[in-house]
């Protein structure tokens, strides 16, 4: 038979057992759809940064930028000697270099959270009161004038007995106040520290349902991020992952799970010299986030380091390598946000975002130029990998590390063709197998 010859086809099952399996999974597909709808497709931040709710004001984001700028200039003055500090290659030391100080100058931060728990300890309420209203006000002003960061919010007291009323109490005084000072801004995030039990999760849904039905809000505009901070938030009594049912438990309202360092390695008993995001407590820990938080749309943060870049430039060197390198190994374990505790911790974070970002992306760009072109080449990429591929496009661009035009150039996709591979349709395949396009979605606060 030619190779331009149709074959025979024929069959033996009747059309009715493909409708009868149809029919039986449906409530399955229905539950995929609803508990796995994917990555959102909007905008991750590179890191958090927590600033204590006394110490928050309206220069806070360029005063830390200043900060880090000034920190650059004292003690890596030109793009060798911060290389050398860092051990970038001479091909990146310029580029890398050259990119962190302009996103000092336009964005500093890129997630900001006004902190009401650790970082702010115990105070009268009426203080309380005052400054939860004062943050509101600011960053319904910053939103404003366009100073803001591109999220911005607080973190709340937790939903433990102590606290819990003062926590509800400050989280009220805070949306009200933005409510007040012209609605809820884009990027708005909350936080809920110190979640141990999947029912905390279901008290701050059922609060925030309140908000929204007292305030004539969209039910479900508003989401929070949980943080895990405790063992039992990893594995329950039962034997079960307690942070999957949290996930569950906020019903599509969660947006991010965060790992907090210094509180979950405390809770295990770890010593305090030992306590760090590479720990393998840390470790463990956040790969059973990683994995609970797989396909949900929920993001996974990494934590802190708590060593300062502050003192002699040998001293400031040294804390930089340890945040650099903590840095890279979380970026490469696919937890692409953390805490960042202090300005001078900013330019490392930036240095090896920019840099895993640069490294890679001739690579990625070859790769997902030639599989959406169907051509050949040394590496047989499926669609899943130029989901990934594309996603790491996006996120290199979202930080700042990588430029439309050279991603464009490099690749022949726009931005709308790298959203259409980077967040395909649950099974949504064309006869060749490869993932139809949707419409992106939006950015910040989306």
């Amino acid at each position: 038979m030619g190779q331009g010859q149709q074959e025979t086809v024929t069959t033996s099952l009747a059309g009715a057992v493909s409708e009868e399996i149809s029919a039986s999974l449906a409530p399955v597909d229905a539950e995929l759809d609803r508990r796995y709808p994917g990555d959102p497709g909007t905008r991750q931040p590179v890191h958090t940064v927590y600033i204590p709710g006394d110490a928050f004001d309206a220069d806070t984001i360029r005063s830390w930028g200043d900060r880090a700028l000034a920190a650059l200039d004292e003690h890596a003055p030109d793009a060798a000697s911060f290389a050398a500090c860092l051990g970038l290659s001479q091909d990146l030391a310029e580029p890398v270099y050259a990119r962190v100080r302009a996103k000092l100058e336009r964005e500093p931060i890129e997630d900001l959270r006004v902190d009401f728990e650790d970082g702010y300890g115990p105070r009268p309420d009426a203080e309380e009161d005052s400054t939860a209203a004062r943050a509101a006000r600011l960053i319904a002003e910053a939103s404003a004038k366009g100073t803001a960061a591109p999220y911005m919010g607080i973190r709340m007291k937790c939903m433990e007995a102590a606290v819990r009323d003062r926590g509800i109490r400050t989280l009220d005084i805070f949306l009200t106040g933005l409510m007040e000072n012209g609605g809820l801004p884009d990027g708005l995030v909350l936080t809920l520290p110190k979640v141990t039990y999947p029912e905390q999760v279901t008290a701050m849904v059922r609060l925030l349902e309140a908000f929204e039905r007292a305030r004539g809000l969209d039910a479900g505009r508003l989401g929070f991020e949980i943080q895990i901070e405790t063992s039992q938030s990893i594995l329950a009594t039962d034997g079960t992952a307690t942070v999957a049912r949290m996930i569950q438990a906020a019903r599509g309202r969660a947006t991010g799970l965060h790992y907090g360092t210094f509180d979950y390695s405390a809770c295990l008993g770890v010593s305090a010299a030992y306590q760090a995001s590479d720990h393998p407590a840390a470790d463990h820990a956040k790969a059973i986030m990683q994995v609970a938080a797989a396909g949900t749309g929920v993001r996974v943060s990494d934590g802190s380091t708590n060593v300062l870049p502050v003192g002699p430039t040998e001293q400031v060197h040294d804390a930089w390598r340890l945040h650099y390198g903590l840095t890279r190994r979380a970026l490469s374990r696919a937890y692409y946000q953390g805490w960042d505790m202090h300005p001078g911790h900013i330019p490392t974070r930036y240095a090896a975002v920019f840099a895993f970002y640069r490294e890679g992306f001739a690579q990625a760009a070859e790769r997902l130029a030639r599989y959406a072109n169907r051509a050949g080449g040394d590496v047989m990429d499926e669609p899943a990998t130029a989901k990934a591929l594309s996603g790491y496009l996006l996120r290199g661009l979202d930080c700042g590390a990588l430029d439309l035009a050279e991603v464009t150039g490099a690749t022949g996709l726009d931005r709308a063709a790298l959203e259409g591979f980077a967040t395909p349709r649950r099974g949504d395949l064309t006869a060749s197998g490869q993932e139809r396009q949707r419409p992106a979605r939006g950015g910040p606060g989306a």
